[in-house]
């Protein structure tokens, strides 16, 4: 599933390459790929003649602002799904879902092999966060003066589980995945089996830096491609060749030499260090 760092690298894209162009029609081919409005003739006219002003980004989703009085298109990605600017000449992808139709001839094709992606056209009377139930339920994002040691401490005192998993919850931090978890808590020294109300400040302290350096490593890398991960013009991330731990069970790490371990946490894998995180 993309993550923070992968949606932040599309949003990056979608500015350069859609910022105050129009939308001049589309397409539906899978119906249940829309959210709202329920009727898909009236997601594509609310959409047909407004411009993008510029696309945000939520947690895990992206939000573009919409030319005034046109409101909001809202896109989450979820497990496989993709956004491509394309000519609209380009032969369409098996699994291709919507198309946004520009001018010169160019589209946005969102492209989702498990179809579980959806797409919400907001009107300028609502919010993203009335109509999206999720983005109203995020937490603060990593790279926000809101995601403070302070807020860690207190958020993680009571809760009695792995940490590993506490750090999927998008109402804890929005956007941190499988990938970037697994990540942190190596660079961070602690184990994905570390009960939350266990870390010390210290430890959260040293966890807090690890999260903001492993997106950011990642946002620069362009994401992380291991399955079907792809930038608006469809290049892999590349932030995989130097992964620390994630998807490298088997390999010895790169700090200490010992065999890296992967183990299921609340039918997740979780990928660790037994020595460096012990």
């Amino acid at each position: 599933m993309p993550e923070l760092p992968e949606v932040e690298t599309v949003r990056r894209g979608l500015n350069e390459l859609t910022q105050n162009q129009q939308i001049e029609g589309g397409d539906v081919l899978l119906a249940r790929t829309i959210a709202h409005p329920l009727s898909i003739n009236d997601f594509l006219a609310g959409l047909k003649g407004s411009k993008i002003i510029q696309w945000h980004r939520k947690g895990k989703y992206l939000l573009a602002q919409l030319s005034p009085g046109s409101g909001w298109l809202g896109v989450h990605l979820r497990m496989t799904g993709q956004l491509l600017w394309l000519s609209q000449d380009e032969p369409l992808q098996k699994h291709t879902r919507v198309r946004l139709f520009f001018a010169q001839n160019q589209e946005l094709r969102f492209v989702d092999q498990r179809t579980f992606g959806k797409m919400w056209w907001i009107p300028a009377t609502e919010t993203p966060e009335s109509i999206i139930s999720g983005v109203k339920k995020l937490g603060p994002d990593p790279f926000s003066p809101e995601f403070s040691v302070e807020y860690l401490v207190e958020k993680l005192k009571n809760r009695r589980r792995a940490i590993k998993t506490a750090l999927l919850d998008q109402e804890l931090i929005a956007g941190v995945g499988n990938i970037y978890a697994d990540e942190a808590l190596f660079l961070s020294k602690i184990s994905p089996t570390t009960l939350c109300t266990a870390l010390s400040k210290e430890q959260i302290t040293r966890l807090r830096e690890a999260i903001i350096q492993v997106l950011q490593t990642s946002i620069e890398a362009g994401g992380t491609t291991f399955s079907n991960f792809l930038n608006v013009q469809g290049i892999n991330g590349n932030y995989g060749g130097v992964a620390w731990v994630y998807n490298r069970n088997g390999e010895p790490c790169k700090i200490c030499g010992s065999v890296l371990g992967r183990i299921k946490l609340a039918g997740r894998s979780a990928h660790f260090c037994p020595e460096c995180q012990s």
